[in-house]
């Protein structure tokens, strides 16, 4: 598939991303695109990710062809794990947070973690550890 088109499918989660990004600078983070991706870091983003939910701190999160993460140590570490995710929004588009969400229902249908049983993160985590995407 043509890279616009997979940017375009990706786009309305893209924009959600775009939209929060700004709160890293307005607080001293940083907004930077690389290999295409905007990641944006530090600033607000810092306490709304580690502290908005309580039950389950993000270091880093994807939205789309944008990743948000409390610092730049977070992106550096989690680089590879949200690239496979900016992946699985090219592929699934606007459905991926939606089969996301049931992928972590069916988890915990199966007795597993909602985390550690979605079958999204472990298709990342298999890319981070260097496995098929």
């Amino acid at each position: 598939m043509e890279t616009w088109v997979r940017r375009a499918w990706a786009s309305p989660t893209t924009l959600v991303g775009l939209a929060l990004a700004p709160l890293a600078l307005a607080a001293g983070g940083r907004i930077r695109v690389v290999r295409g991706v905007v990641e944006a870091s530090g600033g607000l983003l810092a306490p709304l990710l580690s502290r908005g939910n309580p039950w389950f701190p993000i270091q880093a999160i994807t939205f789309g062809h944008v990743v948000l993460a409390v610092s730049e140590e977070a992106l550096e570490r989690c680089r590879e794990h949200e690239r496979a995710h900016v992946r699985q929004y090219e592929r699934w588009g606007p459905l991926f947070p939606l089969l996301y969400l049931a992928s972590s229902a069916a988890a915990l249908g199966r007795g597993r973690g909602a985390y550690d049983g979605n079958a999204f993160e472990r298709e990342a985590f298999a890319a981070e550890r260097g496995g098929a995407a």
